[in-house]
């Protein structure tokens, strides 16, 4: 099985334990998983970049220039959903989860679906 690098939309401090910053384009810190043959082999986290550099697509490209293979959010706009399907990093909705743990185990267990545009926002307007 190859490795997943999975980026998690955090409250501060970020982390395992950490809430999940439910919007993915306004967190202030993601939380970095990685995964190989079904297990967490490391984490770390991610400070985010804020949308004036280059938009709702600014972290898109961040998160792919980091390595980034998935996303586990709550909640993003249809253009960052559309850039992470070009930069090929799946999505998943994980707006059920109350803590990137959480979000992690569902995502390993296979119960997460992957994002569709009937559950974006309207946009970075917010």
């Amino acid at each position: 099985m190859s490795k997943t690098v999975l980026a998690i939309p955090s409250e501060l401090p970020g982390g395992m334990d950490a809430g999940m910053g439910m919007h993915f384009g306004h967190c202030a810190i993601y939380t970095i998983v990685e995964i190989e043959n079904g297990a967490v082999t490391a984490q770390s986290t991610l400070a985010a970049v804020p949308h004036q550099q280059g938009g709702c697509l600014a972290p898109v490209q961040y998160l792919a220039g980091h390595g980034v293979t998935a996303l586990l959010a709550g909640g993003m706009g249809m253009r960052p959903l559309a850039g992470f399907n070009q930069m090929n990093i799946e999505v998943f909705f994980a707006g059920n989860c109350a803590t990137v743990g959480q979000a992690v185990e569902a995502f390993l267990q296979n119960k997460l679906n992957r994002f569709n545009l009937d559950q974006t926002c309207g946009g970075c307007e917010h």
